[in-house]
């Protein structure tokens, strides 16, 4: 499902729609001010969240994939947030690198580039990544956006015609320090110069560019980053720039020669000289946004998802880039660590780099995303397997999320397929009736899981967050295993309505857990709330009060009839020993007895 793009007039239009449609704010006075300060709330209501653009010298791996999940999180987050948001992916499609792969097939650069482009593009739609804007850097608009960012770092002599002697590593496009090579051994058993950092092979290079004048930034870079304690997150990653810009910043070349690099957009004014593939790149941001025209309004909101082995082009150079042209920087730098395969780094020449669109029709598109954002960790590399994935999305998703609303919505508990009434006299609030401790535990839990979850969902540990909501999910089945509703009476008035209570009540949760999970299995969400009866109109941040019949305020759902799908919500997978399974067609639950 693709999210339309809202610009600020459609943002506000929606707000006041949402209002029409009843989906008013808890308290009454609160929207009486909203909307005498509309203009200014649809202002700070702006988000944009980007994935870095991705290189098409080869196709999509697991690591693409998890950058652009996460975003797609953040996104969809903010949305159910009521922010306008947008949202950009895309591809980078100049540099040396790829002129090297495009020389290697003998194809033409933007035939090649396009091919591979919509491979990226085809993989994000079908694993419901719901970005606003696609772009790629061979696009004309962003051609106009580099030259015009050049100028002006040009006009104001922030680049200069000059010298550079040093090492190039043109897997990673980037310029080395002595410090930063080392040397290693080539598959034939040869002593080459690697970088100490990505043991990729580098290059002395020696020729007559254009430097831009990062030297003069340093102190400007450590302010902005002390000042802005969450600037870079997590902190072990803004502590790594810290401390690299302890050390003294030389001056960064951002031009190559053109009888050397052909594939990329020339210097303005000088047509033997071709712009750094950095600075090229990183200027895409703007363009998306409408630079240089019309980017204010969503470039101040702008938050940047990235993986920690680029961590020095977003948390350097661009930011010094931007502090050159006086643009203001980033809100945010979301890093994220890698994925091994089986405790080994993904490699062609180990053969064990995971196809994402091949595992996500495995273990479908939602399976896909909870075992990334779930398994996920910021801070430190994660790794994937076929076992770790079938045992988790067979544990939380099939068993514990899916048995539960099975359970909840099974004709024999059920029969009437409503969201029964809730009684406060069987689950009083004075814990006098038939519910028991660990049931107030688990409705304080469930009550207090949106903010946990906001908390983890804005500094993207989502693991942490899809943590609470199992951790519930877990009490919730609990609370149905502990009382047995299956054997209760129905033909007993007092049995008739603890019942009717425990459903109520496991109900409510189920709905709490389908709104909070929106922005990591949308599908899943969408079928869980849709089987409840939710209206897609009450589905966001303001629809997340829990159990209002026993805080003593009207629920809207009470004696609603249920949706008619009734298909398993994920159904198991099975795999043995690795092997890759696709998971058995939905099938109606049985009756429970």
């Amino acid at each position: 499902m693709k999210f339309p793009f809202l610009t600020l007039t459609r943002g506000c239009e929606t707000f006041y729609r949402f209002q029409q449609r009843g989906v008013l704010l808890a308290d009454q006075r609160l929207w009486s001010s909203a909307l005498k300060h509309s203009s200014q709330l649809c202002k700070d209501k702006s988000f944009y969240i980007t994935t870095p653009i991705f290189y098409v010298n080869a196709s999509p791996h697991l690591g693409h994939l998890y950058s652009a999940v996460i975003a797609d999180c953040l996104h969809r987050w903010k949305l159910m947030q009521g922010f306008d948001s947008r949202f950009a992916t895309g591809t980078d499609e100049h540099g040396l690198k790829i002129q090297q792969a495009v020389e290697a097939v003998g194809k033409d650069p933007l035939t090649f580039c396009t091919e591979v482009s919509e491979r990226f593009r085809n993989l994000f739609s079908s694993c419901n990544i719901s970005f606003t804007d696609y772009i790629r850097t061979t696009e004309q608009r962003h051609r106009r956006a580099v030259e015009h960012f050049w100028s002006v770092l040009w006009n104001k002599g922030l680049i200069y015609k000059g010298s550079y002697e040093g090492w190039y590593s043109t897997q990673d496009e980037s310029f080395l320090m002595p410090s930063q090579v080392g040397e290693a051994l080539d598959p034939s058993g040869k002593k080459v110069k690697v970088s100490l950092e990505s043991g990729h092979k580098v290059e002395w290079m020696k020729e007559e560019n254009y430097m831009f004048r990062l030297s003069i930034f340093r102190s400007r870079l450590l302010d902005w980053l002390v000042k802005n304690p969450g600037a870079v997150q997590p902190e072990r990653f803004q502590q790594a720039v810290v401390q690299w810009l302890q050390e003294d910043l030389p001056d960064l070349s951002v031009s190559r020669q053109r009888s050397r690099l052909q594939w990329g957009v020339p210097v303005p004014g000088d047509p033997e000289q071709t712009i750094y593939v950095w600075l090229d790149a990183l200027v895409n941001y703007l363009t998306v946004v409408g630079y240089p025209e019309i980017h204010e309004q969503w470039w101040s909101a702008a938050h940047h998802v990235i993986g920690k082995d680029i961590l020095k082009f977003h948390a350097i150079y661009w930011p010094a880039f931007l502090l050159g042209v006086g643009l203001p920087l980033p809100k945010v730098i979301h890093v994220h660590s890698h994925w091994t395969v089986a405790g080994r780094k993904m490699s062609k020449s180990l053969g064990n780099v995971v196809d994402p669109v091949e595992h996500s029709q495995m273990f479908t598109n939602d399976g896909m995303r909870y075992f990334l954002l779930r398994q996920g960790v910021p801070d430190s590399d994660c790794d994937y397997t076929h076992d770790k994935v079938i045992k988790l999305l067979n544990t939380e998703l099939a068993d514990s999320l899916g048995g539960l609303l099975n359970r909840c919505t099974a004709p024999a508990l059920n029969p009437a397929q409503v969201y029964p009434a809730f009684c406060s006299q069987a689950f009083p609030r004075d814990q006098r009736g038939r519910a028991v401790a660990e049931d107030y535990q688990m409705v304080a839990a469930v009550r207090s899981l949106p903010t946990v979850v906001e908390k983890y969902y804005e500094s993207i540990h989502v693991y942490k967050a899809l943590e609470a909501i199992s951790a519930c999910v877990r009490q919730t089945n609990r609370f149905i295993q502990r009382h047995a509703p299956w054997k209760l009476d129905r033909r007993d008035s007092k049995d008739r309505r603890w019942l009717d209570a425990i459903i109520h009540v496991s109900l409510e949760c189920l709905r709490i857990y389908g709104t909070l999970l929106q922005p990591v299995v949308p599908e899943i969400s969408n079928r869980l709330l849709t089987r409840l009866g939710v209206q897609p109109h009450e589905r966001s941040w303001k629809n997340l009060d829990f159990l209002q019949r026993y805080h003593g305020t009207d629920c809207p759902f009470e004696g609603r009839l249920l949706g008619l799908d009734s298909r398993l919500l994920f159904s198991r997978l099975e795999g043995q020993n690795g092997d890759k399974q696709k998971p058995k067609k939905s099938k109606k639950p049985a009756c429970l007895k």
